[in-house]
C-alpha cells in the first residue's frame, strides 16, 4: 500500500453541491480515497510521514468525466469536423460522406491510445468509450490509468450507417454477433483493474436496431447490471429514417421497446421535439451533450429543456477530439448563445455536467466530487498562466479561459498518470509517431483504393 499523498498550499474546488471552495489548503489522500481537506497546516500535521506535493499557485479540481467518445476516431482529426451532413432534406445519408480507413486491431489501439493521451493532458479521469471490438485495446487502455466504461456495440441493420435512408434490412447474425462481444468483454473486464473497468452495452442508434435488438440489449443490462448508452436524435438524418421505418420519432421508438431508463446514457439529442425531451426526462435518462462535434456540425441541443424534464446533464467529447477542457466551456457558450442569456448557465453548472454529473451518470457515485471520503480522481490546475492571472473567481477563470495545457497533475484512484506535465503511463513521443505514420498511411491507402472518392481540400499526407 503506497505513503499518504499531500498536496498543500492550493485552492481545492470541491465541485460539491454547493460549490465550496477552500483557500490555502490541502487535501490528503490515502487508500485511493480523498482522506481529509483543511488547512495545510494541520493537514501536513496529521500526515507526518506523507509525500507533500506542492500546490502553491495552483488549484485542484475534480476530473473530468467525459461520458461519450471513441477514442480511436482521432483518425479523423482535421477531416471529419468540415464534413458534416446537410441539416435540410433530402437527407443523403450518413455522418460524412467519406468513410474511414480501415484500421488492423494493432493500428486501432494505437490510435485509441493517442485519444486516451489527449485526455489525460486535458484532465479526464473517466471515460465512456463506445465501439466495437473494444476487446482488441481494453487492455492497452486500463493501462493508462483512466477509470473506463466500455460500451460494445450492437447493431442489426445491415448495408448501413446513421441517419442513411432507405429500408431496414434486417441482419439478425449482426444482432446476435454484437451481442456475444458484449457478453464476451462483460466476462473479461467487468471489474478488472481493480475496478476501475466497467463494462457496459451499447444500442448504436435508433435507426441501426430493430424492435427485437433492443428489447434483447434491454434485458441483457438487466440480466448483468450495467449502464447502456445510444446515440440519440443525433442528425436530421436519423430522425427522417426512424419516421419512415416505425412511424415515431426515436425517442418515442426507444420508449416504445423500454431502452429509456435511468441507466441509460442518450448521447447528442441535438435534434429533439419537445414531446421527445418530456420523454427522456421522465425515464431519468442522463444525456451526454457533445458540445465542441455539435458547434462544429452547426447543432444545438436545448441542454435547459432536456435538464427541466428530468435529465441528467453530462458532458462528452465524441469524435477527433479529447480536449474536456474546450467541450465543458464550449458547452456553456453554447448554451449562453442559445438561450440569449450572458449570464446562465454558469461556469459553476458546467463544471458540474462535466464532473459530479458524469460521475453519478456512469455509476461512479463515490466520485466526481472532492469531499472526505470520495474517490481520489483530480487534477491540478496551474493558475500562474498569463491567460488565467489573476485568478480571481477560479471556477469562472478556468472554465471561461482554461487549457488543457494548464492541468499540471492529473490522479486517478489515489494515483498520479500525469505529474508536472508528463504522462507516466504512455511512452508519449513514441504514441504520436506511431499514430501520426498509422493515419498518414490509412488515408493514403483509402484514397489509392478507393479512386472515386474525392479528398478534402488542403489535405496533406506526405
Amino acid at each position: 500500500m503506497s505513503a499518504p499523498v499531500v498536496i498543500h498550499g492550493a485552492t481545492i474546488v470541491a465541485g460539491d453541491d454547493t460549490d465550496t471552495i477552500h483557500y490555502d489548503a490541502a487535501l490528503a489522500v490515502e487508500n485511493g480515497r480523498v482522506a481529509l481537506i483543511g488547512p495545510s497546516p494541520d493537514v501536513r500535521a496529521r500526515y507526518p510521514g506523507a509525500e507533500l506535493v506542492e500546490g502553491v499557485g495552483c488549484a485542484i479540481f475534480p476530473g473530468f468525466a467525459n461520458t461519450h467518445t471513441h477514442l480511436s476516431r482521432v483518425l479523423a482529426r482535421g477531416i471529419y469536423e468540415d464534413l458534416s451532413p446537410p441539416h435540410t432534406p433530402p437527407f443523403t445519408g450518413g455522418l460524412a460522406p467519406l468513410p474511414l480507413p480501415t484500421l488492423t486491431a494493432d493500428e486501432e489501439r494505437v490510435m485509441a491510445l493517442l485519444g486516451a493521451l489527449e485526455a489525460i493532458r486535458s484532465g479526464t479521469t473517466l471515460v465512456l468509450e463506445e465501439g466495437t471490438a473494444l476487446g482488441g485495446y481494453a487492455e492497452a487502455l486500463a493501462a493508462t490509468g483512466l477509470r473506463l466504461v466500455l460500451c460494445e456495440r450492437a447493431w442489426d441493420r445491415a448495408q448501413a450507417s446513421i441517419g442513411q435512408p432507405g429500408p431496414f434490412e434486417l441482419d439478425p447474425t449482426l444482432g446476435e454477433t454484437g451481442l456475444a462481444r458484449i457478453r464476451a468483454l462483460h466476462a473479461r473486464w467487468h471489474g478488472a483493474a481493480d475496478g476501475r473497468v466497467q463494462v457496459g452495452l451499447a444500442a448504436w442508434a435508433p435507426d441501426m436496431c430493430s424492435p427485437e435488438l433492443l428489447g434483447r440489449l434491454r434485458k441483457l443490462q438487466d440480466e448483468l447490471g450495467v449502464l447502456a448508452t445510444v446515440h440519440l436524435n443525433q442528425i436530421w438524418g436519423e430522425v427522417a429514417a426512424v419516421k419512415q421505418e416505425r412511424g415515431v420519432l426515436p425517442t418515442e421508438y426507444l420508449a416504445r421497446t423500454g431502452f429509456l431508463s435511468d441507466r441509460l446514457v442518450a448521447a447528442h439529442c441535438r435534434c429533439m421535439t419537445a414531446e421527445e425531451e418530456d420523454t427522456l426526462g421522465a425515464a431519468r435518462t442522463a444525456v451526454a451533450i457533445n458540445s465542441a462535434i455539435a458547434a462544429r456540425r452547426g447543432l444545438a441541443a436545448r441542454v435547459d429543456a432536456l435538464e427541466r424534464a428530468g435529465c441528467r446533464i453530462t458532458l462528452g467529447s465524441d469524435n477527433m477530439a479529447e480536449d474536456m477542457v474546450e467541450v465543458t466551456r464550449t458547452a456553456m457558450f453554447m448554451e449562453r448563445v442559445r438561450r440569449q442569456d450572458g449570464r446562465r448557465p454558469t461556469p459553476e453548472q458546467a463544471l458540474a455536467w462535466a464532473t459530479r454529473n458524469g460521475y453519478d451518470a456512469l455509476g461512479v457515485a463515490d466520485g466526481g466530487r472532492l469531499t472526505g471520503g470520495r474517490r481520489a480522481d483530480l487534477i491540478v490546475v496551474d493558475l500562474r498562466r498569463p491567460h488565467l492571472t489573476p485568478a480571481l473567481r477560479v471556477i469562472s477563470d478556468v472554465v471561461h479561459n482554461g487549457q488543457a495545457s494548464d492541468v499540471r497533475d492529473v490522479m486517478v484512484d489515489g494515483r498520479f498518470v500525469m505529474r508536472d506535465r508528463c504522462v507516466l503511463t504512455l511512452d508519449e513521443p513514441a504514441v504520436v509517431a506511431e499514430a501520426d505514420r498509422i493515419a498518414r498511411a490509412a488515408w493514403r491507402r483509402l484514397f489509392a483504393e478507393r479512386r472515386d472518392l474525392v479528398p478534402p481540400s488542403g489535405l496533406g499526407l506526405s
